[in-house]
């Protein structure tokens, strides 16, 4: 499914995940990044505030259950890995339980904006 071996995740200052949604939709994607260069470069292009990037191993199955079970509560739905701030292309991996589960490959739409979550 996950080809990276570790998933990268910002942070805010107060250790916030920063969720993106984009504008009309009910529910928000976790920002996800399969290296550290890719989450500098989302960084660089959003000019976003991210305090942190925290990484968890790909394979651990009770960190990202845990995970999901702490976003999922606030209305986020589904992982969005690599996500191109200039383009809006990324792929979506949707939440099943407390696992991740199908994947496709998405573009958002303009004028998508991230949040802390």
């Amino acid at each position: 499914m996950i080809s990276a071996k570790e998933l990268h995740f910002l942070l805010d200052s107060a250790g916030a995940m920063i969720v993106f949604q984009e504008t009309g939709a009910p529910w928000a994607g976790l920002l996800a990044f399969s290296s550290e260069e890719r989450a500098r470069e989302f960084i660089r292009q959003s000019r976003l505030e991210v305090a942190e990037i925290a990484a968890i191993a790909a394979d651990d199955r009770d960190a990202m259950g845990q995970l999901i079970r702490a976003v999922k509560p606030r209305a986020v739905r589904n992982l969005l890995l690599d996500l191109n701030f200039a383009s809006g292309d990324c792929v979506a991996i949707e939440f099943e339980g407390d696992a991740l589960g199908v994947s496709h490959e998405r573009r958002l739409a303009p004028g998508a904006h991230a949040r802390k979550t």
